[in-house]
């Protein structure tokens, strides 16, 4: 390799409560030439990311502009409220929209769910993001929804959280630009995908050449053997009738012999 030519290699950004390290584990077995570098993207920035090169695939949350972008759908997440542990809320196993038609709910700017319109009562603020608005949550002044994984990135040992039913969800999805579906790109599909190391799906393997295809053929005998293996057959067949024949002819001639008087 000459000092002008680059390793390969493969960045793959994620946007913040995506775990990546299960796909990126089987990626390094499969593939320990290529090393795989990783990104945490904040979701409103990760299009423009792709977009500029700057990752060759990412974990993002749908909706994305599908007439850029190819997607592959992974995982849809239970939506959560996030509250003190103390709140009334914590008395039920699940809430609907409806129960929190009386608090005060937080929606940040970088909300990853798509309301018509968000519940509750509106915050006497936006925070900038989701984090922000977990440390307003924790001083009591009002309640969060968000995607469970992003309850658990911020968990907070005096907060709690319990599933919102009817809540929109969130769908985590492994996206890249479609002009730029790469070998390695098909790699990682695979990979999330579930597909074995030999799975023909994905990269298509080599094609076997017409002669290999071919059916055997059966092996001709030359004329002489033929006649040489038929006149064996033939004369067996004779030998064997002229025995029985003698065989037969000695038996008849002792039955006829007169036995001796004393």
């Amino acid at each position: 390799m000459t000092g002008s030519e680059e390793t390969p290699s493969f960045r793959l950004a994620y946007v913040p409560g995506v775990t990546p390290a299960k796909w990126v584990r089987i990626w390094n077995e499969r593939l320990p030439d290529i090393p795989l570098t990783l990104h945490q993207v904040p979701p409103a920035e990760v299009s423009d990311v792709l977009r500029a090169g700057d990752a060759d695939a990412a974990f993002v949350r749908l909706p994305v502009d599908r007439t850029f972008f190819s997607a592959i759908p992974l995982y849809t997440e239970t939506t959560v409220v996030v509250v003190p542990k103390d709140h009334v809320i914590t008395a039920a196993e699940e809430v609907t929209v409806a129960d929190l038609a009386d608090e005060v709910l937080f929606h940040p700017l970088d909300d990853v769910l798509d309301w018509d319109a968000p519940p509750g009562e509106p915050a006497f603020e936006r925070p900038a993001t989701t984090e922000d608005a977990v440390e307003l949550v924790a001083a009591g002044v009002g309640l969060l929804v968000v995607p469970q994984s992003l309850a658990r990135l911020y968990h907070r040992r005096d907060l709690t959280y319990r599933p919102l039913t009817d809540a929109p969800e969130s769908t985590v999805a492994l996206s890249w630009p479609e002009e730029a579906t790469t070998d390695l790109v098909e790699d990682l599909i695979g990979i999330v995908r579930g597909r074995t190391v030999n799975s023909t799906r994905g990269r298509q393997p080599a094609q076997a050449s017409p002669a290999s295809q071919e059916k055997p053929k059966r092996v001709q005998k030359p004329a002489a053997a033929k006649a040489a293996s038929a006149g064996r057959t033939a004369g067996a067949r004779t030998t064997g009738a002229k025995s029985a024949k003698s065989a037969k002819t000695a038996k008849t001639a002792k039955r006829g012999k007169p036995r001796r008087r004393s």
